[in-house]
């Protein structure tokens, strides 16, 4: 098993890597140079205690999704949020010509912020490394332009305004990292749509085999990993497709499933539930009322 290795503070990593002291005390931004690349990260595994966002460029080779190959390989975004644990690995001819940044805060920084009660909606930093974001020359351009302005206000004198101008920079680009996101979305929709299918497909298996009686109400995550990919990146690709969130696609396949049971068996509504894998049966009928309008004895006495 590896060494687990907590780094929480912007000074504690500056540190780490040997750099100097940081010139603000809850935000950075570190080059992807040679100081970085040659740092022997060793077989440990690092929680970090502050939001990462990292831009690489000149890594080798194409980016390819199933049988499709995008143009998009000027940078490459990865981003990761406090607690997260992190391994790192790349072969020496990718070290060799990786270049880039790292913009990394504390969440104290933004604590008081807006950004600080929104951060959360940003699910990108929830995905797993395979589903990073992948710029385009212009957008990696874009997105430099503004870290190159939070490195701008924290290493000149700070006054009342620079926390006020470093926080709004950092959620300028994160807006703009959203759209980016739905850019990339949009130009694999025909792999998304192979997505979809699976998911479909997976729910249908799902509740048509005994699996509901001994694992329950499928959860995101389990959804998640039998299709390799993140809770949140799963739902946002659901999203951006279909307009609902893999939750809602789970419960309107119960409901779906539970009103062909009500109207084509004689199974008590206890029953019904504990076969879709609910514990308990009035946690069915609060669902099934919510989505319906009506409880399932009443739809199916109304059909």
């Amino acid at each position: 098993m590896s060494n687990i290795i907590h780094i929480e503070t912007i000074s504690d990593i500056h540190a780490a890597l040997g750099l100097d002291k940081p010139k603000h005390p809850l935000v950075t931004v570190i080059p992807i140079d040679d100081r970085v690349k040659n740092y022997d990260y060793g077989n440990a595994t690092y929680v970090l205690g502050f939001y990462q966002v990292s831009l690489k460029a000149g890594i080798c080779g194409e980016i390819t999704y199933g049988r499709n190959t995008y143009d998009f390989q000027e940078g490459t975004m990865v981003f990761t949020k406090p607690g997260q644990a992190l391994s790192f690995k790349a072969s020496e001819e990718d070290l060799a010509s990786e270049e880039g940044w790292t913009l990394l805060f504390h969440p104290d920084l933004i604590r008081k912020s807006s950004l600080g009660n929104n951060i959360d909606h940003y699910s990108f930093f929830s995905y797993e490394i395979h589903e990073a974001l992948h710029l385009s020359e212009d957008e990696r351009v874009s997105i430099t332009g503004l870290v190159r302005k939070i490195e701008t206000e924290y290493q000149q004198s700070i006054d009342r305004h620079t926390q006020k101008l470093i926080v709004s920079n950092i959620e300028l680009l994160l807006d703009y990292c959203t759209r980016f996101y739905d850019r990339q979305f949009y130009v694999r929709t025909n792999l998304n749509q192979d997505f979809v299918t699976r998911f479909e497909n997976l729910l249908r298996d799902y509740f048509n085999s005994e699996q509901p009686l001994d694992l329950g109400v499928p959860s995101v995550k389990y959804c998640g990993e039998r299709l390799n990919m993140s809770p949140s990146y799963l739902s946002d690709l659901l999203k951006k497709e279909t307009g609902r969130t893999a939750q809602q696609h789970i419960q309107d396949t119960v409901i779906d499933k539970a009103k062909n049971l009500l109207l084509s068996t004689n199974e008590q509504v206890s029953q019904i539930a504990y076969g879709l894998g609910f514990d308990y049966p009035q946690h069915f009928s609060k669902l099934f009322k919510s989505r319906t309008g009506m409880s399932p004895a009443e739809y199916r006495r109304l059909n």
